[in-house]
């Protein structure tokens, strides 16, 4: 029996659709399946055509081929214009999809950021001489763009040569180019979104894994861990919690199950703090979500507090809200994926 490496990528299929696992010490630590339709997938990139304001919404629909989209701004914007939007999450049933005028061109190393000129290095990256040489080939690869471009080299950048990340930028560079200057048409589809396996490889190589492996999900236990995935009660030691959809929020209820000590809500708290961001990232839930922690003293909740800061630092557009009168708990969390159920019912 093969030992679990720290980090390992698997690429394989669910549903006979391309799916990829991040596990960490044998633990899914990330998921990406493609949906079962031809749904955009986040980050796809359309030349859209503008359509009517909604009053009291503060943003206007626009014309897609699949559809239309929601952007929340109309400033500026006339009906006909048009534009290039990127969609940044799935739409819920029977509404647009969620999109934005603020493009990135995204890939293993660079980011390039039309409207937001300046050459950035990742803040994960620390070495003061290699910030130093990855700054020369951010300038070097940007040189003659567009001014109005700017570049981020990504904490991945540790871990590659200096062609490979040369060639990730004048990729990144002549695509945004060339989509910035496609403006003439009907809506139409300029730059597909990532699908499971170009996610796996372009946002889980930092650290880099242990091993990518095809296939895989059998032998690794991926297909038992995603089965518990997709019921409500999550395992805390001796305590639990329950994580259950409504139409309106995400419900968690943390609970000590047969602990008795006088820590036990604490310590059951702790643990659900911990645990939430994953649980809350491989289902794929997302906005607003209240937390009913096991009762215990307020002086308890500064501990608390931390821990949950902590938790969500690394999440991705969190809004943690706090504490409410009845003692519940309120945080917001961007839906930036389907739900698992639905990606798998």
């Amino acid at each position: 029996m093969n030992l679990p490496v720290s980090r390992l990528v698997l690429l394989d299929t669910l549903k006979n659709r391309p799916a990829a696992a991040l596990l960490v010490d044998g633990r899914i630590d990330d998921l990406a399946i493609d949906p079962a339709d031809d749904k955009p997938l986040p980050g796809a990139i359309y030349r859209a055509v503008a359509d009517r304001p909604m009053k009291g919404q503060g943003g206007l629909f626009v014309k897609l081929p699949e559809g239309s989209g929601f952007l929340r701004q109309t400033a500026g914007i006339a009906p006909g214009q048009r534009l290039l939007v990127q969609i940044t999450g799935p739409a819920e049933a029977g509404k647009a999809y969620p999109v934005t005028t603020r493009l990135l061109f995204k890939s293993r190393f660079a980011i390039v950021t039309p409207g937001a000129p300046g050459l950035n290095i990742s803040r994960r990256i620390k070495e003061d001489d290699l910030r130093a040489e990855l700054e020369a080939l951010a300038s070097d690869g940007m040189q003659g763009a567009d001014e109005t471009l700017g570049l981020i080299l990504r904490s991945a950048c540790v871990h590659a040569n200096d062609d490979e990340i040369a060639e990730d930028i004048a990729a990144m560079r002549d695509l945004a180019q060339a989509v910035l200057a496609d403006l003439q048409g009907n809506a139409e589809l300029l730059v597909e979104g990532a699908g499971a396996h170009e996610t796996a490889w372009r946002d889980w190589a930092d650290p880099a894994p242990d091993d990518v492996v095809e296939g895989g999900f059998a032998d690794h236990g991926v297909l038992e861990q995603i089965d518990a995935l997709l019921t409500a009660r999550v395992a805390l030691g001796e305590g639990h919690m329950m994580i259950e959809p409504t139409r309106a929020l995400i419900a968690v209820d943390v609970n000590t199950g047969n602990d008795t000590s006088p820590a036990a809500a604490l310590k059951a708290n702790i643990a659900a703090a911990r645990e939430l961001p994953r649980q809350l990232r491989l289902r794929g839930l997302g906005g607003q979500v209240v937390i009913d922690f096991a009762p215990m003293p307020k002086k308890d909740r500064a501990v608390l507090d931390q821990v949950i800061r902590a938790a969500f630092k690394s999440e991705s557009e969190v809004n943690l809200a706090g504490w409410t009168t009845l003692g519940l708990y309120e945080m917001t969390r961007k839906r930036d994926r389907l739900p698992l159920t639905e990606l798998l019912a």
